[in-house]
């Protein structure tokens, strides 16, 4: 049984293993970030650096899985999370600096 436990605190670390757990930091970070938001805000608040955390984190999760385990399971499981992330940081920058549009019959014309 010690002998287990031993080999269990053994951690083989490689470039990949390190890009997943850094993927990992982030993606976990922005929990973090909301908690802390939302207890200065005194209400639920989920700010954009939660996003740009979660996309960044996936993003560096997704590679490990692909590239440096080739886990199918952790690709599915990083893959949609992530295109949710994109979503929302498109939308809020899509949002924040929206296209002026001139309608026909305004003033110029």
């Amino acid at each position: 049984m010690h002998d287990a436990l031993a080999q269990l605190s053994l951690i083989t670390l490689t470039p990949w293993k390190i890009i997943g757990l850094l993927g990992t930091l982030l993606f976990t970070a922005r929990w973090f970030v909301q908690f802390y938001a939302t207890r200065k805000n005194k209400k639920v608040t989920v700010p954009m650096s939660f996003w740009y955390l979660s996309v960044s984190g996936s993003v560096l999760t997704l590679a490990y899985f692909i590239w440096g385990k080739n886990d199918s399971v952790g690709i599915i499981q990083t893959a949609f999370p992530m295109l949710v992330s994109f979503y929302n940081v498109f939308a809020h920058l899509r949002h924040k600096n929206p296209t002026e549009t001139v309608k026909p019959g305004g003033p110029e014309d």
